[in-house]
């Protein structure tokens, strides 16, 4: 469970987030929605300990993060996966290693990498082009290798930012279905959109920011 409770987020010259407060489920998947700056991709930081409240409550399954001390953060983010608009993937590696990467960082023997790398491309429909170069790989492809390494440790959250951002509509429908097929195995999924129209069509929470306020969608999922 996420639970923001009267959260501010202030920067030196603007408030980013204002007095948010909301929940959301374990196992919801929910949008955030809002114009550009309206405080998403500060929501989002938020979540993984990029940045830090200013004041108010920000607590994850039962723990409030405030108390979260440096050392501690990079067990923390284990929780989570992050799909990003952009990929950030590493175009000097094959698709396999791009998603065998986390892995790599947490210490997973061999066998349980290429177990789970390929349990997480055949979930985005890649398995088969587990040795491409992603510079090879049409956009759509390539964000299902970026949410195929987002999953691959099994994360309980799983966070995503404008994640159709570049994608024609049909792609950014397959991407969302992807993602709710996730969210029906019991993953909390939160994504950052401007799609309204895809993503009114999907019956989930829409969380609206404005100016940094809540402005809708604010009631426990």
């Amino acid at each position: 469970m996420i639970e923001f409770d009267r959260v501010n987020k202030r920067f030196e010259h603007h408030d980013a987030l204002r007095d948010i407060s909301l929940t959301i489920d374990a196992g919801e998947m929910v949008f955030l929605t809002g114009h550009s700056g309206a405080g998403k991709s500060t929501f989002l930081r938020l979540l993984m300990l990029l940045e830090r409240a200013s004041s108010g409550t920000l607590t994850v399954n039962g723990r409030d993060i405030s108390k979260v001390g440096r050392r501690g953060i990079a067990r923390y983010r284990r929780e989570f996966g992050i799909v990003f608009q952009d990929h950030q993937l590493l175009f000097d590696r094959s698709v396999y290693d791009n998603v065998a990467l986390p892995l790599e960082i947490s210490g997973f023997s061999q066998r349980d990498i290429e177990r789970r790398v390929r349990a997480a491309l055949d979930k985005v429909g890649l398995l088969d082009r587990e040795n491409a170069q992603p510079a090879l790989l049409s956009g759509g492809e390539q964000q299902r290798v970026g949410i195929a390494r987002a999953v691959v440790a099994r994360p309980k959250i799983l966070l995503a930012d404008e994640p159709t951002g570049n994608l024609d509509p049909q792609l950014s429908a397959e991407i969302m279905s992807l993602f709710e097929a996730f969210n029906r195995v019991g993953v909390t999924v939160v994504i950052a959109s401007h799609d309204l129209a895809l993503i009114s069509r999907l019956r989930h929470r829409i969380i609206t920011l404005k100016g940094g306020r809540l402005v809708g969608g604010g009631g426990q999922g």
